[in-house]
Order: structure tokens, then C-alpha cells, then sequence
């Protein structure tokens, strides 16, 4: 007989303590190179909650809000310097943010299902976290001489490029375009403003597009409050982290960060290899 699933055959629902606890740790986890989106999947795979047992296009749409709520808060954050970089836009600049937009606008056309089928699993978010690492490290090492006017067309791609990798959960496209400008040449501080104007289009413009495909699918009663919490969380906790950038635009050197993300990707590997020594059992659990 069929007709509408039970409650107790209904897919579970996210906890709202869950969705306030992801929120929360949605917008410092963007503000720094750290992945948010890694830790968006590690943080409750280790701590064992049952997110990554919910519905495909639930954990899709909650990661939606959250990123809607982080976008919506670094364009009231960040309103003096998007309207100076706005003030100052001329047919050059604008041409330099197309190019480092255009990558990651066609990788995401062209392979966001696979990226999401493939590369969300905790083994390989540790493996993009460590290889981000790599290339922080990387780009520490290289001279610092240029400033953000020297921009050119090759930067513009060298940007796209490094968020073309992003897409990748673990790799961060802060911690990727950080180090892109870096390894370009570009001065700590020009490497992180360049670093922000050329992810902010895309992370609003990503939303935007995500937003409206979940729109027009709609939204199940169910979840709404959960998405709701999640999003204000992921707005308010990032509002009031901003001062993140700051400390990132620092004369400071990205060794901190690449040591916090292998040390996190170690954890990841231990658990993994914990769990398949315990066997089927463990893997019931999570």
C-alpha cells in the first residue's frame, strides 16, 4: 500500500544543536585557511553525529545556508572595502576578476556532482588538507615583492585556478588563493586583499546560484528551522569574526595554519585507521 513514509521510516532530521554548533563554526572556519567545508563533515564524522547519514539534498541544502550566511555577513563586514574596490572599478580590474572568476565557474559547471560524490569523504578532505599545507608552506618560502596594482592577467588565472582546487573539500579557497598570491610574488598584505576580492564574487555568486536551485526545489517543512538556525549562526559567527582577517593580513608567516591542518588531517588518519581495525561495527556507529 502505498502513500506517505511513517515517521519512523522518514530520513532523520538534522538536530537543531547541531545545525546551531555547524553555524557557529561555519564563519571562523572561512575567515582563516582552514576549509570550512572540511570541517563542516570532519567535525561531526568525528564526533560521531549522525550528519553524515542524512539525506544527500539535506546536508546539500544546509551547507547552502550556511554559506549564505557567511556571504551575507562579509558584505556588511567587509561594506567599506567592497565599496572602495566598487568605486575604483575600471574595464582592467574588472577584466582581472572575470579571468579569476571563469575557472572556478566552469569546474563548478562541469564537475560539482562528481567533486561532491568523490572527493567529501573524510580521507580525502585529510589528503586536501595536507596538500594545502604543502602549498602554504610553499608559498612562505617565496619572495614577497609585489603589490596588488602589478596584478596582471596570469595572476587572474593563477587566482581561478587555485579556486578551481578549492571546489575540492580540505583544500580551503582561502588557504588556495592565499597561497596562489603568495607563490605569485604579491606581498602578504596585497596577497590577502587580492586573495578576498577575487573569492568574494564567487562565493556570492555561488550562493546565489545554489540558493535558487534549492528555491525553486523547495524546502521540506521539516528542516526549515534547522536551516534557518544554521544560516543565522554561519551570519553571525562570521559577522563577528572578521577580525580573523586581520590577524591573517598580518606580516605573519602561514605556518601556523599548515601545521593546524595536518595535525587535523593526523587525526582524520587515525580515526580511519581505528575504525577499520574495529570493523563492520564501528562503521555502524560512524
Amino acid at each position: 500500500m502505498s502513500g506517505a513514509p511513517s515517521a519512523a521510516s522518514a530520513p532523520p532530521a538534522l538536530p537543531l544543536r547541531h545545525a546551531l554548533l555547524l553555524g557557529l563554526l561555519h564563519g571562523p572556519a572561512e575567515l582563516l585557511p582552514i576549509s570550512s567545508s572540511g570541517h563542516v563533515t570532519l567535525v561531526p564524522w568525528l564526533a560521531r553525529w549522525p550528519y553524515a547519514g542524512l539525506d544527500g539534498d539535506l546536508r546539500k541544502s544546509f551547507e547552502v545556508a550556511l554559506h549564505a550566511g557567511t556571504a551575507a555577513a562579509l558584505l556588511i563586514g567587509l561594506r567599506d572595502e567592497v565599496g572602495e574596490a566598487a568605486r575604483e572599478l575600471d574595464l582592467r580590474r574588472a577584466a582581472l576578476i572575470a579571468l579569476s572568476c571563469a575557472p572556478p565557474a566552469i569546474v563548478g559547471a562541469t564537475l560539482e556532482r562528481p567533486i561532491e560524490r568523490r572527493l567529501g569523504t573524510p580521507a580525502t578532505i585529510a589528503a586536501g588538507l595536507a596538500l594545502g599545507s604543502l602549498a602554504m608552506v610553499l608559498a612562505d618560502r617565496r619572495p614577497q615583492t609585489r603589490v596588488g596594482a602589478e596584478a596582471d592577467w596570469r595572476d587572474a588565472l593563477a587566482l581561478g585556478a587555485a579556486q578551481s582546487a578549492a571546489l575540492i573539500p580540505g583544500v580551503s579557497r582561502n588557504g588556495a588563493t592565499l597561497a596562489a598570491a603568495r607563490l605569485r610574488g604579491f606581498t602578504r598584505e596585497d596577497a590577502n586583499v587580492l586573495s578576498r576580492h577575487a573569492a568574494l564574487p564567487v562565493i556570492v555568486g555561488a550562493t546565489l546560484l545554489k540558493g535558487a536551485r534549492l528555491w525553486q526545489r523547495g524546502i521540506p517543512r521539516r528542516t526549515r528551522a534547522a536551516l534557518a538556525l544554521g544560516a543565522g549562526a554561519s551570519f553571525a559567527s562570521t559577522l563577528g569574526s572578521t577580525w580573523l582577517i586581520r590577524q591573517v593580513e598580518r606580516d605573519r608567516s602561514l605556518a601556523p595554519y599548515a601545521a593546524y591542518r595536518l595535525a587535523l588531517a593526523a587525526v582524520v588518519a587515525r580515526a580511519l585507521r581505528k575504525r577499520s581495525a574495529c570493523g563492520p561495527a564501528c562503521l555502524k556507529r560512524g
